[in-house]
C-alpha cells in the first residue's frame, strides 16, 4: 500500500499521536464500538498508523477489508483482527458493521500479558483471523470484549485489574484464533521489521543501555539506518523511542511504587540523581516528585525494588 503523503500517526484514528490527551493515563487502554468512530468517517478508515499503540478488534457482523502493509484481506465475519504497533493500516468497513475495537499501549500489552512470549507474539501478526473451525464460541469472545467495555466505561473498584484480566483473555482468544489461520500475514517492509526487532530489544535493556549504538550493533545495522527505520515507521527517532520507554516505565515506578525519584533513576541506569531529573523533565515537562504530587500518587515511604 503507497501512498503520495506521509502516513499520519494517531493513537486513535483522526487523533495525532502527540495529542496532550494521549498522555492522559499512563497504561493507555480505550474500547468503542467500531461504528463509533468508522461510522463517522463514512466506513472508511484512512491509511494510517499507531506508532506505540496495539488494536485488536472484535468483529461480530458485517465485514469489508483491510489494507495492511502489503496484504488486503478480507474481513469475514465473526473474526478477530490483530493490527501490531507501527503498521500501516486502512479499513473499509460494510456500513453497518457491527464489533468492537481495543486501542492498547505497548505498556499495557506488556504488562497485561505478564511477559507471556506466546501473547506478545500474537500481537505481532497482523492479520483477520476468522472464528469458524477454531473452537472459538463466538458468543464468548463477543462476551469478553462486551466485559472490558463494561470496564472501561464505569469508574468502579478494581477497574484497572480487571481491564487487565478481560484483555488477557481477549489475546489468548487472539492466540487461539492464530493458530488455526493457514497463514497469519507478517511484515514484508524491511523498515517495518527492523523496528520490531529495536522494540524487542529496548525492551530487554532499555534499563542499562540507553545509546542507539548498542541497539545498531545487535541489529547489525548503523545507527542512520536504524534512525531512518524509525523516522518512516514510527515519525520519531530511535533515541526518541527509546527515551519514551524509559519515561514510561519510571513514571509507572512514581505513580505505583514507594521508591525515591533517586532509586528510580539509579535503577533506569542513571548513577547521577540530579542528571535523571533533568532527563526526566526534559522529556516531559515538570519534574518527576512534582509529577507524583500531581497524580496523587503516595509519598514514598519505602524502596520497593523494580519488576
Amino acid at each position: 500500500m503507497t501512498a503520495a503523503v506521509p502516513i499520519p500517526h494517531y493513537y486513535l484514528y483522526g487523533q495525532l499521536d502527540d495529542d496532550e490527551s494521549a498522555a492522559v493515563e499512563l497504561d493507555f487502554v480505550h474500547v468503542e464500538p467500531i461504528a463509533k468512530r468508522s461510522g463517522s468517517y463514512d466506513w472508511t478508515i484512512a491509511p494510517h498508523s499507531h506508532p506505540n499503540h496495539y488494536q485488536v478488534l472484535y468483529v461480530a457482523a458485517g465485514g469489508g477489508s483491510i489494507d495492511i502493509e502489503d496484504s488486503r484481506i478480507p474481513v469475514e465475519t465473526p473474526c478477530l483482527m490483530s493490527v501490531p504497533v507501527g503498521a500501516i493500516h486502512q479499513i473499509h468497513f460494510l456500513p453497518g458493521t457491527d464489533g468492537t475495537v481495543i486501542t492498547a499501549s505497548e505498556p499495557f500489552v506488556s504488562q497485561s500479558s505478564h511477559g507471556d512470549a506466546r501473547l506478545m507474539e500474537a500481537t505481532r501478526l497482523a492479520g483477520v483471523f476468522p472464528l469458524a473451525g477454531t473452537g472459538l464460541d463466538p458468543a464468548q469472545v463477543a462476551s469478553c470484549f462486551a466485559e472490558l467495555s463494561r470496564e472501561f466505561v464505569f469508574s468502579a473498584p478494581g477497574r484497572r485489574p480487571a481491564i487487565m484480566a478481560h484483555f488477557i483473555t481477549v489475546l489468548v482468544a487472539l492466540m487461539r484464533a492464530q493458530v488455526f489461520a493457514a497463514a497469519p500475514s507478517q511484515p514484508t517492509d524491511r523498515s517495518y521489521a527492523l523496528v520490531l526487532r529495536y522494540r524487542d530489544l529496548v525492551e530487554q535493556h532499555f534499563r542499562a543501555e540507553r545509546g542507539t549504538e548498542f541497539y545498531a550493533s545487535a541489529l547489525g545495522v548503523t545507527p542512520a539506518r536504524l534512525n531512518a527505520a524509525c523516522k518512516t515507521r514510527l515519525g520519531t527517532t530511535a533515541s526518541g523511542l527509546l527515551h519514551d520507554r524509559i519515561i514510561t516505565e519510571a513514571k509507572r515506578w512514581l505513580i505505583y511504587t514507594g521508591m525515591t525519584v533517586a532509586e528510580i533513576g539509579y535503577a533506569l541506569g542513571f548513577e547521577d540523581p540530579a542528571y535523571f531529573s533533568r532527563f526526566f523533565s526534559k522529556r516531559t515537562g515538570v519534574a518527576p516528585g512534582r509529577l507524583r504530587e500531581e497524580l496523587g500518587a503516595a509519598p514514598p515511604v519505602a524502596p520497593a525494588a523494580p519488576r
